[in-house]
């Protein structure tokens, strides 16, 4: 690995740790040659699964597109990074486990809101208005109605 600073093509590794679940690797590295410090991450990438859209037309997985419809419908809502991170980790780990050329987005979308239940009614909602096309006020209260009947349930 060359050296940001130098360019020096010698480095020696000080720590390695697994990120994304273990999907990836972190590297702190230190050039041998100038004795900067830089950080490298390693990333699977043989694995090019495809999303099939709506319309058909397919994809290349991108874990960043899922992260930011988390991030707007988590907007303002007292959720930090590390739940998001934690989310699209289990997601990515799911789609990799149970497929292993294409997916439908239909499932990628209804997985992003089985986990924004769990986390956050509001975002949920943000992100099913979103997901699903609300067009009208009815499609909230349709989408709200189980919900609201669960928490109307007493506690057992």
């Amino acid at each position: 690995m060359r050296c940001p600073f130098c360019q020096a093509d010698n480095d020696r590794v000080c720590d390695s740790r697994a990120i994304n679940e273990g999907f990836g690797i972190r590297r702190r590295r230190e050039c041998q040659q100038c004795g900067r410090r830089f950080t490298t991450h390693e990333q699977v990438a043989e694995v090019l699964i495809k999303v099939i859209k709506k319309d058909g037309v397919r994809v290349p997985f991108d874990r960043e597109k899922i992260k930011s419809g988390l991030q707007k419908a988590c907007w303002k809502r007292p959720i930090g990074d590390d739940r998001i991170e934690a989310i699209l980790s289990s997601i990515e780990a799911d789609v990799y486990a149970h497929f292993e050329v294409e997916v439908a987005s239909g499932y990628l979308g209804e997985l992003v809101m089985q986990h924004l239940r769990k986390l956050d009614e509001v975002a949920y909602v943000r992100f099913a208005s979103v997901y699903r096309q609300f067009q009208h006020v009815n499609d909230f209260v349709e989408e709200l109605a189980p919900m609201l009947m669960e928490n109307r349930r007493p506690a057992n």
